[in-house]
């Protein structure tokens, strides 16, 4: 089924158009970065899936969102240094041919992310 995420800026109450995301895959200390992708008007990836159901593995995953770097392209005052900078999800798959959809819910100050569907 794929992986896949969704970014919802809760300060606004809009997608998080315009956000930098990476995607890498983990080993221990050692990560590979898959890709790199910046939100669409629907807070979610413009090429759909971060990876399809033959692509995703098990094993661990992080996704890398530029939370300040967004905010302050909306033109929110941030002090320095930023309270949320980037935030790092890490997880893991370990039922590859299951869907995993990840999340977030993010403004300058806070976020939470879930496993969704």
């Amino acid at each position: 089924m794929g992986l896949s995420t969704h970014v919802l800026d809760t300060m606004h109450g809009t997608p998080a158009a315009g956000m930098s995301v990476a995607l890498w895959a983990t080993d221990g200390p050692q990560a590979r970065c898959i890709k790199a992708f910046v939100l669409n008007q629907d807070g979610r990836n413009p090429d759909g899936l971060l990876l399809d159901a033959a692509s995703l593995k098990k094993g661990t995953y992080k996704l890398v969102f530029e939370v300040a770097a967004y905010f302050k392209a909306r033109g929110v005052a941030l002090p320095e240094p930023n309270f949320l900078d980037r935030v790092s999800l890490d997880f893991g798959v370990a039922q590859p041919e299951q869907h995993y959809h990840v999340p977030l819910l993010v403004s300058p100050w806070s976020y939470s992310t879930y496993r969704g569907s």
